[in-house]
């Protein structure tokens, strides 16, 4: 049981952000890293030195990155995950795009006429009917590592194993899992700095083999236009670096197991019992007796900041698809919200969530 502070006589405490699914905030390694990085001014495709000295340093940054990602392909620099999804579904040479009907809006809106894979009550892909689907000509099968609005981690062994039996490809949405999880077995991947503390702006597109993408000139060997984001870049490179194992320490994360058998014993919904796979920095939680929209207000008030679902669906305060695909109940879907956690997470800071959840509960 959580005690309730009193916040009579007490200093007024900092905002606390947990909306690290939207975004993190900036690691100071990346901070340093990309003041260097400015340092480092000329045109990375220019052939004079001063072009050169810029080109050696991205080149050194993509290095960094796939060494700790443990990627041994290629990586193409974007301006983020939607972007490298723009690339991915769009140039690869590939059959039929198939993607899962929970996606994030970058992927579906990229791959707009894709058919769409249903899933389970649990999120998980619905293996009978990807079975069928993927039975088409060399398939791009387009599926999530972890879930931006429930949390929940996919089971790729099987959808991979079913895209390759038809000789497809495997493209794998890494944002919400990169720097956190090791990367799955895929052809493709896309990754976003700015999800594990490296900087809004930049990204990546992850891919085994360049023959496995159509080029469109420009730079990055041929396969993106314009002009690489040194800076960006190599903060994304120190970003990466700097995330540890765990992600987020276990003893941060432990409160939530309270607040859990709290709001199941107060009627609410703890989506992660519901989850194939859940894992620990996105939780989905259906508080009883008020919507998610006016939860999200009510914890800004408080100085605490959590999101409805997606903020890329973006301040809409709509029911979240994702939701909806895994058919939960309407009336539990327009009372969830999501919390989720960062580098910069404190225990205290989960307490205080904790706390606030029970007294808005109380009401």
């Amino acid at each position: 049981m959580f005690h309730i502070r009193r916040q009579r006589g007490w200093p007024i405490p900092e905002r606390i952000y947990l909306d690290h699914a939207a975004t993190s905030p900036l690691r100071p390694e990346a901070r340093a890293a990309m003041d260097e990085g400015v340092a480092i001014w000329a045109n990375p495709s220019s052939p004079h030195a001063e072009g050169r000295k810029a080109r050696e340093a991205l080149e050194n940054a993509r290095e960094r990155i796939k060494a700790a990602l443990g990627w041994d392909g290629e990586l193409i620099f974007t301006s983020g995950a939607s972007e490298a999804a723009q690339i991915a579904l769009n140039q690869a040479n590939a059959g039929a795009r198939l993607i899962s009907t929970v996606e994030h809006d970058c992927i579906l809106q990229a791959g707009h006429d894709a058919e769409r894979l249903p899933v389970r009550s649990d999120g998980s892909v619905s293996m009978d009917e990807f079975a069928e689907a993927v039975e088409r000509e060399r398939p791009l099968v387009a599926v999530q590592h972890v879930n931006s609005e429930t949390g929940n981690r996919q089971e790729l062994g099987p959808i991979s194993l079913a895209a390759h039996t038809n000789d497809g490809l495997l493209f794998v949405d890494c944002a919400q899992s990169a720097g956190k999880f090791a990367l799955p077995e895929c052809e493709m991947a896309i990754i976003s700095a700015h999800k594990f503390g490296g900087p809004i702006g930049i990204g990546a597109l992850l891919v085994k083999d360049y023959a496995m993408l159509k080029p469109s000139g420009g730079q990055e060997r041929g396969y993106r236009r314009g002009t690489e984001n040194l800076a960006g870049a190599m903060g994304m490179a120190a970003a990466l670096e700097a995330c540890s194992d765990p992600y987020v320490s276990p003893d941060v994360m432990e409160p939530l197991d309270a607040l859990a058998d709290e709001c199941r014993k107060r009627g609410g919904t703890w989506l992660s019992d519901r989850l194939s796979d859940p894992t620990p920095y996105i939780r989905a939680i259906a508080m009883p007796g008020m919507s998610a929209t006016a939860q999200v207000m009510r914890f800004d008030m408080a100085g605490i900041a959590v999101s409805q679902g997606s903020a890329c669906s973006s301040g809409t305060m709509k029911t979240s698809r994702v939701l909806e695909a895994m058919l939960v109940e309407p009336d539990i879907a327009e009372r969830t919200i999501r919390v989720s956690f960062g580098w910069s997470t404190t225990r205290d800071e989960v307490e205080r969530f904790c706390e606030k959840w029970i007294e808005l509960a109380g009401q």
